[in-house]
């Protein structure tokens, strides 16, 4: 007894995303990954270093995700950090990098959202992070070593502002957000 299932057609689509071959598509693949924008200063140095030796440093951080469409089924998504130093009020540094990647996405539509928004930002944080840490590293400073990112939180979050925004403007709150980012602060001091 043999067991044989037939095949579609060739470009035949089926049911779950399989492709023509009739292999399933995952549900989201990186294509590229790629520095956008890196910008690190130091206006304040070599004085500033010893500075940070004797007062504690105070150090914001500011994380934006950023999502558009290229073409169907293909996604940019951007991280955006931005990071200032200060010890006494005067710069040490500031550093804003702009992480970006191409995600081929196949998930149903109403999941598109919070995969641009919650999972590829996953993905693309710990090449960000190693990027900020080195450059401030080579800056002459410490590495400046990024803590975990809620990515969930900072979605939720986006989600609410834009529920608020709607029902102070007496709009009807649409059930998802466009495709962009929310943000997020953190200061680990």
């Amino acid at each position: 007894m043999s067991d044989q299932t037939e095949s579609p057609a060739a470009g035949e689509d089926t049911a779950g995303g399989a492709g023509p071959s009739g292999e399933a598509k995952p549900p989201l693949a990186v294509s590229a990954q790629y520095i956008k924008d890196l910008s690190f200063e130091a206006p304040n140095t070599p004085a500033i270093l010893g500075r940070m030796q004797r007062e504690s440093p105070e150090i914001s951080i500011n994380i934006d995700v950023r999502a558009t469409g290229l073409q169907d089924g293909i996604y940019k998504v951007v991280l955006h950090i931005k990071s200032e130093c200060k010890v006494a009020e005067a710069v040490a540094f500031i550093i804003e990098l702009s992480y970006g990647g191409v995600f081929s996405v196949n998930v149903p539509a109403e999941q598109i959202q919070p995969v641009l928004l919650i999972e590829c930002p996953r993905l693309l944080f710990p090449f960000a992070r190693n990027i900020v840490a080195d450059a401030t590293r080579d800056g002459g400073f410490p590495p400046l070593m990024l803590g975990p990112v809620d990515f969930i939180s900072m979605y939720r979050n986006q989600l609410q502002k834009q529920q608020q925004d709607a029902a102070s403007d007496g709009a009807v709150p649409a059930s998802e957000p466009a495709p962009s980012g929310g943000d997020g602060t953190e200061n680990p001091n």
